[in-house]
């Protein structure tokens, strides 16, 4: 497996970083995981510049313009034997001795790697997944993508040991996203989501969702959702760069909205499909 790190293309296992790095020491770094089909990345400006407000977020300037991570982008793709792939990159502060304040002169870090993508399975497809519930105690800048997840981890193990794909959050009483996904709920024919806040990562996907909605002509609403009204929705969807676009039809070990998968989103998976990437073979 070739990964690319600090300027150089090279194997996994001599890919070595200090145990001094922030990343490391302190979980100061934001990361992007983009997929790619058939060999093309999937709305790469569009992470790209999700990546950049991440790095604004936290202060962190970006060592590289974006025609430069296009190009470390496709040239990592290129060196990877399959064509549908997970492309993920993380930037860090780099390596310096242990002290809460930033370092001065200090390169970031720059690591990518690509591994097979994870996409849904038919069945999942068909069926529809099992989520559980839980309370969303994350930090307050959940909108940037930040490599400190130890909240998302802690909620995505919930759903682990309750063998569900996922841990939908709530938040005062309201939902926010999952611990790897962002969340809709559908009432009445139109498609609801929780507005980009600093509560909710801004998925590429989530806005992928209600521009392909548009573009097919379904009814959208972007808008607080309580947790009573998410849990009495006639649909309810995850999406990510990896599920694409999945329907919850189990919620905390109940069948959910008739227990399988709507009509809204069929329609949605139909759209979503039909705007990737086509092979040119």
């Amino acid at each position: 497996m070739t990964v690319y790190l600090n300027g150089c293309f090279l194997p996994l296992e001599d890919a070595k970083i200090s145990v001094l790095d922030r990343g490391f020491i302190y979980g100061d770094g934001v990361y992007e995981l983009i997929p790619v089909y058939h060999r093309q990345p999937y709305r790469l400006p569009q992470h790209l510049a999700r990546l950049q407000r991440s790095l604004d977020g936290i202060r962190l300037t970006n060592p590289h313009t974006a025609s430069e991570w296009e190009s470390i982008v496709r040239e990592l793709v290129a060196r990877t034997p399959f064509d549908e792939q997970a492309v993920y990159f993380q930037v860090t502060r780099g390596v310096a001795k242990r002290d809460h304040s930033f370092p001065l002169g200090v390169a970031a870090t720059v690591f990518m790697m690509s591994n097979p993508l994870p996409l849904p399975t038919a069945e999942q497809v068909e069926r529809g997944v099992a989520v559980v519930t839980a309370t969303d105690e994350r930090w307050l800048h959940c909108d940037l993508k930040t490599i400190s997840l130890l909240g998302n981890v802690l909620a995505r193990q919930l759903a682990t040991d309750a063998g569900a794909a996922e841990a939908v959050l709530f938040r005062n009483g309201f939902l926010t996203e999952a611990s790897a996904s962002n969340v809709f709920i559908v009432r009445e024919g139109v498609i609801v989501a929780p507005p980009k806040d600093n509560q909710i990562l801004p998925g590429i996907t989530y806005d992928a969702v209600f521009e392909l909605a548009r573009g097919g002509g379904l009814a959208v609403e972007i808008r607080p959702i309580s947790r009573e009204e998410a849990l009495a929705a006639d649909e309810m969807w995850l999406s990510s760069s990896t599920k694409e676009v999945l329907a919850v039809t189990t919620v905390d070990g109940k069948a959910f909205a008739a227990g399988v998968p709507g009509p809204v989103f069929r329609k949605m998976y139909e759209l979503f499909q039909a705007s990737k990437p086509r092979s040119d073979k």
